[in-house]
């Protein structure tokens, strides 16, 4: 700045500028927060901090309720795993020959003795249609 005034002017015979144009320019360097008080300063500073920490734990809070929702569903999930496997151990045991045969018996079912079963044949039978198996129970 210095350097110009020199140059316009001449030398080093350079008048300072005016008193008024230096408080001016030295305003407009200076943020807002340096012509505000200590007390006005200290209260907006105090007021930015706590509104920092009110986000910063609403976001704390947000962020424990999704861990503890996610915790729940994976607990949920092993759950239903564990009687998911169950379910299909069950079936498992009573699609089994043995597990039918030893239900048959008491209800007075015995398989068949192949030397004692009669088989008919029907002379112009139709031959069954297709059953859609989505219709089927």
């Amino acid at each position: 700045m210095y350097h110009r005034l020199n140059n316009r002017i001449g030398g080093a015979r350079a008048v300072p500028p005016k008193p008024i144009l230096a408080a001016k320019r030295r305003r407009q360097l200076h943020p807002f927060f340096f012509s505000m008080g200590p007390v006005a300063l200290s209260i907006s500073s105090v007021l930015l901090v706590g509104l920092m920490a009110i986000l910063y734990l609403t976001q704390l809070g947000q962020a424990v309720a999704a861990n503890q929702k996610m915790q729940d569903y994976l607990a949920q999930q092993a759950t239903l795993r564990r009687q998911n496997q169950d379910l299909v151990y069950v079936i498992s045991q009573e699609q089994s020959p043995e597990y039918i045969a030893g239900s048959a018996k008491p209800l007075g079912l015995v398989p068949p003795d192949s030397k004692i079963v009669q088989v008919l044949i029907v002379k112009h039978l139709e031959p069954m249609r297709q059953i859609d198996s989505r219709l089927q129970p």
